[in-house]
């Protein structure tokens, strides 16, 4: 409350009084970290990739979905065969409702199709589908090549020759896992690098689709080889900033693709193996 002096004017009132016994000023530097100090960062036990940093960042469904995916690429589910959520269940090792939640996830990007009363499949693409598929991704391709090449930093493009370089290296081991793996990985980034995300769903969705039907053309003596050049190509194309030269090489890799699926299929099953 405010008091009037002699002179009728107020006066503020007193602030109170510092404690008479201050900390030494030893101890209250202790305390007072420095202005300018940085805080140490946290030591990473876990990497991003490592099983417990997934877990951490992803739900039970989500993974779920994931193992499926890989399985299914990779052939290991193959396509036309049933999913029964039991026996799924069984083999994840986790419950029923995760397994629910994956396979509509699944049907959403194009690799299960889901029939009433009869159960869950791998979808089966047709020859007549796949070459469907290939036309509209070749459109699709070559409009995000253009992009690619417009928007590409010299850091993203050092990215695309890295999974190239992944590429090489799994031909080399005779690894079709491996190139299969990164080829994805490097048209997919290709799309993101276009910045339009709607595009990129949609591609994925059609790629997705494609690998049901394309992985016995990785097999074949020859094909990988010619591949590789392409992928070098496009790369270039991307780094120079060409952007119609990219889009055409990325539509003409596509079509290209196309006729080696229907070779492979005029040919007896290849074994499981690029060499």
């Amino acid at each position: 409350m405010l008091k009037q002096n002699g002179a009728g004017r107020r006066s503020a009132p007193r602030r109170p009084t510092q404690a008479r016994h201050a900390a030494p000023a030893g101890a209250e530097a202790s305390r007072a970290a420095p202005r300018n100090a940085v805080a140490p960062e946290p030591r990473r036990l876990v990497g991003d990739d490592h099983p417990i940093a997934l877990i951490r960042h992803n739900s039970l469904p989500t993974l779920v979905e994931r193992e499926l995916e890989r399985m299914i690429l990779a052939g290991d589910l193959p396509a036309g065969s049933q999913l029964r959520e039991n026996e799924v269940a069984s083999m994840l090792g986790v419950s029923r409702g995760p397994i629910r939640e994956a396979f509509r996830a699944l049907e959403g990007s194009g690799l299960v199709r889901l029939e009433k009363n009869r159960g869950v499949f791998v979808r089966q693409i047709g020859i007549d589908e796949a070459d469907q598929i290939f036309e509209l991704r070749a459109v699709l391709d070559e409009f995000a090549g253009r992009r690619a090449a417009q928007n590409a930093t010299p850091t993203e493009t050092g990215e695309l020759r890295r999974l190239v370089d992944r590429m090489e290296d799994a031909v080399a081991q005779g690894d079709i896992d491996g190139y299969h793996a990164a080829n994805v990985a490097f048209h997919d980034r290709i799309v993101e690098l276009a910045g339009n995300p709607k595009l990129t769903l949609m591609y994925r969705r059609l790629v997705n689709e494609l690998h049901l039907h394309r992985r016995a053309a990785l097999g074949q003596a020859g094909i990988l080889p010619v591949s590789m050049r392409e992928h070098r190509m496009i790369v270039e194309h991307i780094a120079q900033r060409q952007p119609a030269a990219a889009g055409r090489a990325l539509h003409d890799h596509a079509m290209a693709s196309r006729e080696r699926v229907h070779d492979s299929a005029e040919r007896p099953r290849p074994r499981r193996s690029i060499k």
